[in-house]
């Protein structure tokens, strides 16, 4: 029952009447594996950890070392695996907090070529012996950021070929790629760029200065978060209020698709908007695709653009915002449009009571500096739909979030660390968002584009903390981990957004903890053929 159950939730191909472990070696030297778990019920679908400790002794002897990257908790204390574990926690579904890619590198590069599990020397008797053995939960994602990671910045590989390779090691013919979710790509990216340009990192406090939204539509909140506690939790810092809203240009585009429609049974009808369309092009308001425009992240498939940066930048200066043509767009329709505020209040009128607008052009300026302590900044949208007042009820009918690291849309790795920019700007269009728990999918569209303006905080001094990649041989620092047994309240757990039916005096929807599809994964070998397990003395 045990086998069959595995075998739904982790999909792997039926070639032996015994359960398979759900691992597959991405390089001879590199296991990626599913999260194992001694606890019940998920030793039910998960790996056993004690069938996967027999497996990796009767192969590899004492020549194997787990590095783990879930902030939600192991599943299993150290001394489960003979305290050969290296801990690095973030979030399920996000990228790791850049200041935890060197370690992470250095301390994988040390084991395999010999050296001691947390520093000391190399042995040449062990190198080439070792492996290292990857998870998260589903060994999908975070695993196969860092597996690429590696690759791209210890071993040389191009970044599209560690991705690709990632991808037919670690995933079904037919169920997408291995790293699939868009921030995780742009991490890659900028692994790659980290590697080509000396392995220089600088996390810096970042200030928000504004965010600047196109075609936003009515109801949708958006939230500036970033990591703590060593990157094991998501903060969020700051929640837009009504207040920090300013409509430049009102109206709205049309809706259009299935969610939509649902929505418009409930109670919200469509906006006409061509003719508000209209004029926001007249106004110079950009809303053609900007993917493949120079200066990006440099992630594969990023449909992002990097603005110039090293000057203030935003609405309010004319020729000077992000992208030259984007704030002139909007200070044009502002002239044209007259006063904001009163835009803004015409707009409440046309919506539901308590709704907050939407509008061709929409600028977010808090009214307080928005502080996050490093670089990694997260923003984030979800938009709530009222019912008929009759029902009380309101539809969470859109989730998306976008992470960017300043450093490096500063241009810092092609600049010089010194040099990297103070201030920019990040845009992004809607298609290019993160979706809800690693899938595509983030309901009804709820913006066209984004673009968030950012400044290194405090009074100019570029300073921040240099993160360098230990040397060889040289001590490497770890994270806490995170309490084994499960931690309830981790961004990407049980706290992720996700689309749901709320009442109106509800909280944000708690999602599902433990609900991550898993289908398509299979199990590889050093020479990518398909892994066949007897679990139950651990052989193949």
């Amino acid at each position: 029952m045990t086998s069959a159950l595995r075998q739904i939730v982790a999909g792997p191909r039926v070639r032996h009447p015994e359960a398979k472990l759900d691992l597959c070696y991405v390089t001879d030297s590199i296991i990626v594996t599913s999260g194992p778990s001694q606890t019940w019920p998920q030793r039910a679908y998960r790996n056993p950890l004690d069938k996967l400790k027999a497996w990796l002794t009767a192969k590899h002897g004492d020549d194997w070392a787990i590095w783990e990257f879930r902030a939600e908790g192991t599943g299993y204390p150290d001394e489960a695996v003979f305290g050969r574990v290296c801990h690095y926690p973030w979030p399920d579904h996000h990228p790791p907090p850049f200041r935890l890619v060197p370690p992470i590198m250095a301390s994988m590069r040390n084991w395999l070529h010999g050296g001691a599990l947390h520093g000391g020397p190399s042995s040449s008797e062990n190198h080439g012996k070792r492996v290292v053995v990857i998870h998260c939960k589903a060994g999908k994602g975070r695993s196969g950021t860092i597996s690429c990671s590696y690759l791209i910045s210890e071993e040389g590989w191009a970044a599209q070929k560690a991705l690709d390779h990632f991808t037919k090691r670690r995933m079904k013919e037919g169920f997408g790629p291995g790293v699939s979710i868009p921030s995780q790509l742009r991490w890659v990216g900028y692994v790659d760029r980290w590697k080509d340009h000396g392995k220089q990192y600088v996390d810096r406090p970042v200030e928000i200065v504004e965010v600047q939204v196109w075609g936003l539509r009515a109801g949708v909140d958006v939230v500036v978060s970033g990591f703590v506690e060593e990157g094991k939790r998501m903060q969020k810092f700051h929640k837009f209020g009504p207040e920090e809203r300013v409509v430049v240009e009102a109206g709205e585009p049309p809706r259009s698709g299935l969610v939509d429609t649902l929505l418009g049974l409930v109670g919200y009808p469509a906006d006409k908007g061509s003719q508000q369309a209209e004029s926001a092009d007249e106004a110079g308001v950009e809303r053609k695709h900007t993917a493949g425009e120079a200066g990006g992240s440099g992630g594969p498939g990023d449909k992002t653009r990097h603005e110039p940066a090293g000057r203030e930048t935003g609405p309010a200066q004319k020729g000077q915002s992000a992208g030259g043509g984007v704030g002139d767009g909007i200070d044009k329709t502002k002239s044209k449009t007259g006063s904001s505020r009163s835009s803004s209040a015409s707009r409440s009128n046309s919506v539901l009571d308590g709704e907050q607008p939407g509008g061709m052009a929409v600028v977010f300026r808090p009214a307080r500096p928005i502080r996050i302590p490093n670089s990694d900044v997260n923003i984030a949208v979800k938009q709530r739909t009222r019912t008929h007042k009759s029902l009380s009820w309101t539809v969470v009918s859109s989730v998306a979030h976008v992470w960017f690291n300043t450093f490096f849309e500063g241009r810092g790795p092609e600049q010089g660390a010194e040099k990297a920019d103070e201030s920019g700007a990040f845009t992004i269009e809607w298609e290019a968002m993160d979706g809800i728990k690693g899938f595509p999918w983030k309901g009804s569209r709820a913006l066209e584009k984004m673009s968030v303006v950012w400044k290194v905080a405090g009074d100019g001094d570029k300073g921040g903390e240099e993160i360098v990649e230990p040397g060889e041989g040289e001590p490497v620092p770890q994270v806490a981990a995170a309490d084994w047994r499960g931690t309830a309240d981790v961004e990407g757990g049980k706290g992720e957004e996700d689309l749901s039916v709320e009442r109106l005096d509800d909280g944000d929807g708690d999602g599902s903890g433990d609900g991550e599809v898993l289908e398509g994964l299979k199990s590889s070998g050093p020479r990518g053929e398909d892994l066949v397990l007897d679990t139950e003395d651990g052989k193949r």
